[in-house]
């Protein structure tokens, strides 16, 4: 009997060592699929579309499942998608605002449901966030003007098409490029476009109409850089003015191979998705997590892409 209670004994000791470098949270969390809620501005951006993509398949190879809501860049639509979302009980949100102020009643709903919300591309401006996943918006802006700067020379005309009123990447994007341009280059309009290639078009119709000596434009996508520089050939100006994107996607990689846009500002998309997910399966399993999460940028022009 005393030999008995001294193997228990011994083994109570020695069970607490072998198990001390252990992780149980994370053999657990294997073994259980989370459901992820993904709240996108729009899929009518192949930017947006990439970076589903980039979700999805981070998510399978992680053993997640994503439940999509589309908010065709509508701040209610979005309300409501993510309403949706916070009913089903998904583990986790990973939202990319149409709006910065207007995604905040969504993520305090989240919040008061203890669904932890990743914002991706762009910020909001309240509500408890576990972390952003995005470009450095504001540094890409400056490569803009200083690209700019560099091909058309200081005190040139230029005209700056914005994105979705008060959506981060707008703000950001906006503000790096006044940034770099101040005192260098002369912004004679700048304009929302809404990120869209056939607003993009009409919007630099009008405007070319208004400042026919304009040298260089900035459109913070490269969609309505596209819709732009329809509108510059259209008026037979393609070989006086100079059109640099913002975002790298398919279609815009394809108009600087081509030598119709002149620079983008290239994202990742795929790999922000990536990063996305990886950060919302590390906090699900107690993990620690940045605050910020950079995914990277570069400027790509017709000469580099040769060079790869």
């Amino acid at each position: 009997m005393k030999t008995i209670k001294k193997i228990i004994i011994t083994l109570l000791a020695i069970f607490p060592l072998v198990f001390s470098g252990f992780n149980f949270t994370s053999v657990l969390a294997a073994d259980e699929e989370y459901t992820i809620g993904l709240a996108l501005s729009t899929t009518n951006n192949p930017f947006f579309v990439d970076l589903q993509e980039g979700v999805e398949e981070a998510a399978k190879e992680m053993g997640a499942s994503v439940q999509v809501v589309d908010a065709q860049d509508d701040a209610t639509t979005q309300l409501n998608g993510l309403d949706d979302l916070i009913t089903q009980g998904v583990d986790i949100l990973l939202i990319n605002p149409v709006d910065s102020d207007a995604i905040v009643p969504a993520i305090k709903n989240a919040n008061e449901a203890n669904i932890p919300v990743i914002t991706i591309d762009r910020n909001a401006e309240d509500g408890e966030v576990i972390s952003l996943v995005a470009s450095n918006n504001v540094e890409g802006g400056k490569m803009a003007a200083d690209f700019i700067i560099e091909k058309v020379g200081e005190d040139a005309q230029v005209i700056q098409l914005e994105g979705v009123p008060g959506a981060s990447a707008t703000n950001e994007r906006g503000q790096g490029f006044e940034e770099g341009a101040k005192d260098k280059l002369d912004i004679v309009a700048s304009q929302s476009a809404n990120f869209n290639r056939s607003e993009g078009l009409t919007v630099m119709e009008n405007l070319l109409q208004a400042h026919p000596d304009v040298k260089a434009v900035f459109a913070q996508n490269d969609e309505m850089a596209l819709g732009a520089i329809e509108a510059i050939k259209a008026a037979g100006l393609e070989e006086d003015i100079l059109v640099v994107g913002f975002d790298g996607n398919d279609d815009g990689l394809e108009a600087v191979k081509e030598g119709e846009l002149a620079a983008t500002i290239a994202q990742q998309p795929k790999e922000m998705g990536k990063l996305a997910v990886e950060a919302a399966i590390k906090h699900l399993n107690e993990e620690e997590v940045e605050e910020s999460i950079a995914s990277p940028l570069e400027l790509v022009t017709k000469d580099s892409l040769e060079e790869q």
